[in-house]
């Protein structure tokens, strides 16, 4: 399907007058009320299980999945992005949280509210600023470093409930974890074993042997109903209890200033993170459907549904893998399959919440151990390092401190981006400097690693990257060092092809190397820069200092320039000469 584009300003404002006019065909109809009602069926129990994982409790994901998916998928740009609470961001949430309200359990659901309203406007501000290309700052190799730490973390901190123990919180998840296992080893509830363990077991059976039963509610309904059935609150297992019926109250959340400044690095961070995932599931499903997708305008519906969510007691959201593949895959066509999803979620919260009363919380806990261990991929981390070391050592960095430092999860992402930016000024500092001759061939290649003859009287230079701060001392030093190696030297020429940009630094940087240069009886000739580079010459006057004919549009033009300068034939027998063809016999 082609998707029909809006290009005027209400199309723009209000995305859903995109798709709201296909609902007329009844196909189009069924197929979005069938794909939203599956998505529902996974996303009550999910969502449940989400909330507990931000250490919320169970309904509070219930809140999250009513009106922020119908939201983001009205002012969204995707189609069958599903949006509502996911396991990265609910862990994120947590970690955040846990620190500065876990021992007030009123002040962690203000503080969890007042999050999600800073992530949406954060996310809102950067969308109507045109800003989503911030994203980018956040490499693919500390994605898939934080994301297998977290796809861990969030796995290891279900293992109390999988084994019917609890312990105290310390500082750092890994000594957590520890002390629950020796928890385990000695004190496990054997009922809550074998409720998780059948859990467990109905949502691998299914998925690998009737993969058309969802085998998330299938769970659900099972070991609710034996749960019901052998009173196994009564036992000592923890069971989801009682769900306030109706729907959540529209207000604002209480802000607490003071927290508010603690929490603006997470707020970034889950923003950034949040739409990350929900921009790569959209760009996804777009290669499928041929959407046209706008980055910018995604993030206005992520925020949005964020700030819905903050306004109806929800916690932070964003786009869900599983989820949107469900949608997809059930064949959802416009956004309204989400408006459909949203309903059942409204219906659920009014009637049915007390038949989620004996849902074990064992259950939940196998349910997002099952949606994270897929997440846990070590190959990209292998290509990242095939590719480029320094992507794969960030990629590992990122794994083992945000493992380290968790519950702190944004630390190991500042550190990943750190270290990124750092890795790729360092790649960046020492671009290839190039000595060109001319080959057997006619072409101009490096002449050390060729092993061509070069001209005592004029030297060509390509430097094969862009000249800013970091790198115009070594740019200048390799030519200065070319310069020396000639005594009979009248002529540098820099092949600029492959300048894509220049700042202040680097400017100034050729006019001193222009003066130095001169002072030896050595003239500066630039050939084949792009229009940029020939613009900010003129501006800073560049082009006046050394003269326009010291700037050529080939390389053949500077070295016709040089040549004539020289004169004694000396295009005769220089070796950056274009060698005659061959005769023909």
């Amino acid at each position: 399907m082609v998707e029909k584009t809006c290009d005027n300003w209400k199309g723009r404002l209000f995305p859903w007058l995109c798709w709201i006019g296909e609902l007329k065909k009844p196909a189009v109809l069924k197929a979005d009320l069938i794909a939203g009602i599956t998505v529902a069926l996974v996303l009550v129990p999910q969502s449940m299980a989400y909330a507990q994982l931000a250490g919320l409790p169970p309904y509070y994901g219930l809140y999250a999945s009513f009106l922020p998916g119908i939201i983001a998928a009205l002012f969204g740009s995707s189609r069958q992005l599903a949006t509502g609470p996911v396991a990265v961001v609910s862990l994120m949430t947590a970690s955040a949280l846990e620190p500065i309200a876990g021992a007030s359990p009123e002040l962690y659901v203000a503080y969890a509210i007042m999050l999600a309203f800073m992530v949406g406007v954060f996310q809102v501000a950067l969308g109507v600023l045109r800003l989503g290309v911030l994203v980018n700052f956040l490499s693919h190799p500390v994605v898939i470093g934080f994301t297998n730490a977290a796809a861990i973390i969030i796995g290891t901190s279900q293992l109390g409930k999988l084994f019917g123990v609890s312990v105290e919180t310390s500082e750092h998840t890994y000594e957590t974890v520890y002390d629950t296992v020796v928890a385990a080893f000695h004190y496990a509830h054997f009922e809550t074993m074998l409720m998780a363990i059948l859990a467990l077991g109905i949502m691998i059976g299914l998925k690998r042997y009737l993969p058309k039963i969802p085998g998330v509610l299938t769970a659900v309904v099972i070991t609710t109903l034996l749960s019901w059935q052998i009173g196994f609150d009564g036992m000592g297992g923890k069971v989801v209890g009682s769900i306030p019926v109706g729907l959540p109250a529209l207000a604002l959340p209480t802000f607490d200033f003071d927290t508010m400044v603690k929490l603006i690095s997470v707020a970034v961070a889950i923003s950034i993170i949040g739409f990350m995932e929900a921009i790569s599931i959209a760009k996804a499903m777009a290669a499928r459907t041929r959407q046209r997708l706008d980055a910018n305008q995604e993030l206005v519906g992520q925020g949005l549904g964020n700030i819905l969510s903050s306004l109806s007691s929800g916690y932070a959201v964003s786009g869900s893998f599983s989820r949107s593949a469900v949608n997809i895959d059930a064949g959802a066509v416009t956004g309204f399959s989400s408006v459909v999803t949203g309903a059942v979620v409204g219906i659920t919260l009014l009637f049915l919440t007390p038949l989620l009363y004996h849902l074990p919380q064992a259950t939940l806990a196998a349910v997002i151990i099952m949606a994270v261990i897929n997440l846990v991929k070590i190959a990209p981390i292998r290509y990242a390092w095939r590719v480029q070391k320094h992507d794969g050592a960030v990629a590992v960095i990122t794994f083992a401190m945000t493992l380290l430092w968790a519950p702190h999860l944004d630390k190991g992402i500042m550190v990943g981006v750190l270290l990124s930016l750092l890795l790729f000024l360092y790649r960046t500092m020492e671009p290839r400097v190039a000595v060109l001759s001319r080959a057997p061939d006619g072409t101009l290649r490096d002449a050390e690693i060729h092993k061509l003859e070069t001209c005592r009287n004029i030297v060509l230079i390509r430097f094969d990257g862009s000249l800013y701060f970091a790198n115009t001392g070594y740019f200048e030093d390799k030519v200065l060092e070319r310069a020396a190696l000639k005594p009979d030297l009248k002529f540098v020429i820099i092949d600029a092809e492959a300048i894509n940009s220049i700042d202040a630094t680097g400017e100034e940087m050729l006019h001193n190397l222009a003066e130095r240069l001169g002072e030896t009886g050595v003239e500066l000739l630039f050939a084949r820069a792009k229009k940029q580079i020939w613009d900010v010459f003129r501006r800073t006057g560049l082009t006046r200092e050394l003269g326009d004919d010291h700037f050529f549009a080939l390389r053949t033009h500077a070295f016709n320039y040089a040549w004539d300068k020289l004169g004694d034939n000396h295009a005769e027998t220089c070796p950056l000469r274009l060698a005659p063809k061959p005769a023909e016999t």
